[in-house]
């Protein structure tokens, strides 16, 4: 069934809420710490909603709140229209978790652990729904295998079976890709592509900030802290200041060429990504970016650091996340500059 279409082409359910979730002004606190100070974020239904952020952002905290797992100590919060603390009964039946370490049972056959979630749910004729999901999952080749005998993304794909199989208009996924491998990470993301575009709501955490590319919108945590939340176009776009070009090296000797590049007067900031370094450099007219880049490359050449590609590129999310955390910390720090971490 297709939802109904609300004037500013936002799907809407039968209760006419076209948000599934309204975060306003969240704390969340273990006694003395703050694991979530002040945070802000809206998920319109059909959209998927990725909060990205490294361990200890506050991303995990964030989704229990929203699913009535925790009390906010401050603010206020709407899962699919309701109090989550209050409505917790009613919100369960509309919503589907996907954790860290989702418990399957290695001694039941995935048809039976479908069943299993199925009855834990209360749906009665879950059959057709079981069948559906294995052939979109292209499982059903494998659902007289038990669990324990499942690779680590087949798992993952029986785990989201199950999370499904009561039919939420909210899926919440904490870090779902977490151990797998690129494969079937690869995969994983197609289901939820489509899943998606069938109208599913999705929010879900992630540390890996390509992943964070295939969202509607992206919000950026970092020390209990919405840093931003835009679109992924709308975050790149504010990412380049004026007058600042980001250069992608891909170099022998990466960490001789780091320090040398760090020296430089004209060097912003020199940023390691495995075998590549990205070369933030400021007060360069974007349309030199080519020349200056060509001048690098000769210089570490000629310093004895072969150089296998030297390209100017866009900043990536990764780098707007980088340079948004440093930001945080200059402005901070008490003398202005960011503590730089061994």
């Amino acid at each position: 069934m297709t939802p109904a279409s609300t004037r500013d082409g936002q799907a809407a359910g039968s209760d006419g809420n076209t948000e599934m979730v309204a975060v306003e002004r969240l704390v969340r606190r273990y006694g003395d710490l703050v694991a979530v100070d002040d945070v802000s974020f809206r998920v319109a239904r059909g959209e998927m909603f990725g909060l990205i952020g490294p361990d200890g952002a506050g991303k995990t905290t964030t989704l229990r709140v929203v699913l009535g797992l925790l009390a906010p100590h401050g603010g206020t919060v709407r899962t699919c229209g309701l109090d989550p603390i209050r409505r917790g009964a009613d919100l369960s039946r509309r919503i589907g978790y996907l954790s860290q370490r989702f418990s399957l049972y290695g001694d039941l056959s995935v048809d039976e652990n479908i069943a299993f979630f199925a009855a834990i749910h209360g749906v009665d004729d879950w059959r057709p729904r079981r069948d559906e999901l294995l052939d979109r999952l292209r499982m059903t080749p494998f659902r007289g295998r038990l669990a324990d005998r499942l690779s680590g993304g087949m798992k993952q794909k029986l785990a989201l079976a199950c999370t499904l199989v009561h039919t939420p208009e909210l899926l919440v996924m904490d870090e779902p890709t977490t151990g797998v491998d690129p494969v079937s990470r690869r995969d994983f993301w197609r289901i939820l592509g489509r899943l998606q575009r069938d109208g599913l709501t999705i929010l879900l955490t992630t540390p890996y900030l390509d992943e964070a590319e295939r969202c509607q919108q992206v919000g950026l945590m970092d020390r209990g802290r919405l840093l931003s939340a835009s679109t992924p176009e709308a975050l790149r776009a504010s990412g380049q200041p004026a007058r600042q070009a980001l250069i992608e090296l891909t170099v022998t000797l990466r960490r001789q060429a780091e320090e040398l590049l760090a020296g430089r007067p004209d060097v912003a900031e020199v940023v390691a990504f495995g075998e590549r370094l990205h070369v933030t450099l400021r007060d360069v007219d974007p349309g030199d970016a080519g020349a200056v880049c060509r001048r690098l490359a000769g210089e570490l050449a000629a310093a004895g650091i072969e150089v296998h590609q030297a390209r100017p590129v866009p900043p990536s999310l990764e780098d707007i996340f980088i340079a948004k955390i440093r930001a945080v910390e200059t402005a901070a720090s008490p003398t202005g500059a960011a503590e730089v971490t061994p």
